[in-house]
């Protein structure tokens, strides 16, 4: 059981009950290690175009990045009744998948105040105040709404500057609106009044803001858009409850809890693109909230994956977003900056088209939607090029992949100066320059022999057999190639001159890999798994390391993305332990082993250190560069979105290489497009 507190459901939906009180238990303290030591534990939530952040304190940040990356309010939100505050550690709080309750009482009344994000894209948050006469008696009671404008733009590294008021304002209901944040309202109160506020972006948020339209008769998926117009309490709370999917499987009983809570907070941090179109769902955590920056961009693309089975018409909307990013060469640019310009002067990795195609194939083999494939894509505004249809631009990034990522002296992708692993360079032994030019990626040839099969098929679908035969032979002569890199005890890594990666320690991101696209037969798939267990994952309650033996630091961290791919290749050979991995990514088991550890108790980081680190549970950190995951290591959405499609992978749902879907079983999941198993009532 967690220390903070337990979980509960509120409205039908799971919450939790946060119990301590901060400011007197030693636990409650924490080490950011760039900023200053604090008791303030936070949870994100939110709809397609706010995020709220509420914390332990009762209070309250709002963040948008519609047009950049921008904290709108930083702890703020205060109900009042004279002395009565719901800011504080004493009132009872608790946190659910789009709103936060505060609850406080004195010997005269008692004020509930929920904050929620209403469904679709409304860029404010409605407050409801429930206040309760506890005297038995008339009485006249004075009642303040405040908040406090604080707009700070988020600069690249360094963090946030103060920026100009974007123009927020708080509305009683039915009443007075101002730009001061600040509202009091005179209650003669016999026994109960409930009064409901707004406060963001009103004028902004009066406009429309729709959502992209939903898929209608897509192969079987539904409609799971969450455009529409404004909704109430009630509206949009049975609107959540509608659209989260439920889950039960007998081998991980908190999946009934956890999925639904996942996908509540995966969707929670996207946000409509006013810049670029489409939605944004990228990392969060230190890297937009602290660093300042979306990146890499295979993340928003992977985080997109579950969502083809719960909310397609977000999934696409992420494709396009993030094929918009790119130029018309096909090139994704590692990141994005503060101001969604391209940041290119870092690392260039090698796999980022293969997200894009991975994503478009598992998006049509889903829904069957080919018209969405015509549909045009811009690119980049800094290129000043012309718009193509979303085939045309996949077809483009394979080109990419295939003509200027290429091939090198062994016939393996090369790396350039990253692929998955960013420092996957600086840790080869290779000078530098070196394995840019000739380092090549066992990882990526295993990742690209499984996704171009699956993107030669959309490639086909669309009319393209000249572009899908050449995917398919690529995809058959990459899988040979890796199933040759075997050597007796697992998959090597990656080839520099007069170097091999990989020889004689295990590198884990490339083994599901080579596992998934056929690499290994059934028995040494088996054996592989096994081994793993027995090294890379033993005496590690949260998962396996992603390297083994002695790997220090963040170089033994424990990642979701890792942990998803091998949860998933265990799923046909050892689903046994496939079922356990996914259990040892729970938030039940993070709390289990390290109680104490707020980072993992409601959301998480990208990657956990494992038990022998100096720091175990928490995660990783390069404070000497100024970058650390330990300075915000809550809301990254691979905690979310990696727990979500490896459960979808234990249940047979995947796109087979003909460009169908295939689904098993052995466990319950329903969404509003996609069954499997029983209906769960």
């Amino acid at each position: 059981m967690s220390s903070f507190g337990e979980w509960t459901r509120l409205h039908g939906l799971p919450a939790f009950f946060y119990t301590m009180d901060q400011e007197r238990d030693p636990r409650a303290l924490w080490d950011p290690i760039l900023d200053p030591p604090t008791r303030r534990h936070v949870v994100h939530l939110g709809n397609r175009r706010i995020t709220l952040v509420a914390d332990n304190f009762g209070r309250f940040d709002l963040f948008d990045e519609h047009t950049g990356l921008r904290w709108l309010t930083r702890g703020t939100g205060v109900s009042r009744i004279g002395e009565l505050s719901t800011a504080g550690s004493t009132a009872e709080r608790l946190f659910g998948p789009t709103f936060a309750v505060v609850r406080v009482a004195d010997e005269r009344v008692s004020l509930e105040r929920t904050v929620l994000c209403p469904e679709g894209e409304r860029p404010w948050v409605l407050i409801r105040l429930r206040v309760r006469n506890l005297t038995g008696e008339p009485v006249r009671l004075t009642l303040t709404e405040e908040w406090e404008s604080s707009p700070a733009d988020i600069r690249l590294i360094s963090g946030p500057v103060p920026a100009a008021d974007p123009g927020l304002e708080l509305e009683l209901l039915g009443g007075e609106r101002t730009g001061s944040g600040r509202l009091t309202v005179t209650l003669d109160l016999e026994t109960e009044a409930v009064m409901e506020f707004r406060y963001g972006l009103l004028a902004e948020g009066a406009a429309g803001c729709e959502g992209v339209a939903g898929l209608e008769g897509a192969a079987g998926l539904g409609d799971a858009s969450g455009s529409g117009s404004a909704d109430g309490f009630e509206e949009s709370l049975a609107k959540l409850a509608a659209r989260l999917p439920r889950a039960h499987a007998v081998q991980a009983p908190e999946a009934e809890r956890e999925i639904p809570w996942h996908a509540a907070l995966l969707t929670g941090g996207a946000c409509a693109d006013g810049v670029l179109g489409g939605h944004t769902l990228d990392q969060g955590s230190c890297y937009s909230f602290r660093h300042g920056f979306n990146g890499a961009a295979r993340d928003p693309l992977q985080h997109a994956l579950p969502l083809v089975y719960t909310e397609p018409d977000l999934a696409l909307s992420v494709l396009r977003n993030t094929c918009a990013w790119g130029s018309p060469d096909g090139d994704l640019p590692y990141a994005l900056r503060p101001d969604k310009s391209p940041w290119t002067d870092l690392f260039r990795p090698s796999d980022q088209n293969l997200w894009a195609l991975w994503l478009g194939a598992e998006y049509l083999a889903a829904t069957g939607d080919v018209r969405a494939f015509g549909e045009a894509v811009p690119y980049h505004p800094v290129h000043a090029a012309r718009a193509v249809p979303l085939g045309e631009n996949l077809r483009r990034q394979f080109r990419f992949f295939a003509d200027v990522v290429g091939r090198g002296e062994h016939g393996h992708v090369r790396m350039l100066n990253a692929d998955w692993n960013d420092l996957a360079i600086s840790m080869s032994g290779v000078p530098r320059e070196e394995m840019i030019e000739h380092g090549e990626s066992v990882l990526n040839s295993a990742m690209a022999a499984w996704v171009l099969p699956r993107y030669a098929a959309l490639a086909e679908r669309l009319g393209d057999h000249a572009t899908g035969a050449e995917a398919r032979k690529l995809g058959e002569e990459l899988r040979d190639l890796v199933a040759g890199e075997w050597n007796g005890r697992w998959f090597r890594r990656a080839y520099g001159p007069g170097a091999v990666v990989g020889e004689n320690d295990l590198w884990l991101e490339v083994q599901p890999w080579a596992i998934l696209c056929g690499a290994a037969s059934p028995a040494r798939a088996r054996d592989l798994l096994e081994r793993i267990e027995d090294t890379a994952a033993a005496a590690s309650p949260l998962g396996a390391r992603v390297r083994w033996p002695d790997a220090p630091g963040a170089d033994g961290a424990i990642w979701y993305a890792i942990n998803m791919t091998l949860v998933w290749a265990a799923a046909a050979h050892a689903p046994e332990l496939g079922w356990a991995w996914w259990r040892r990514m729970s938030l039940a088991t993070h709390a289990a082993a390290y109680p104490d550890v707020w980072e993992g108790t409601l959301s998480g980081p990208d990657a956990y250190l494992p038990p022998e680190s100096v720091r175990p549970g928490r995660t990783w950190d390069l404070a000497g560069l100024g970058v650390a995951m330990q300075a915000y290591p809550v809301a990254n959405l691979h905690a979310h979105a990696q727990p979500l499609l490896a459960y979808l992978r234990l249940l047979g749902v995947e796109p087979d290489v003909s460009g169908g879907l295939r689904i098993g079983g052995g466990a319950s999941f329903e969404s509003r497009v996609l069954t499997v198993g029983p209906a769960l009532l």
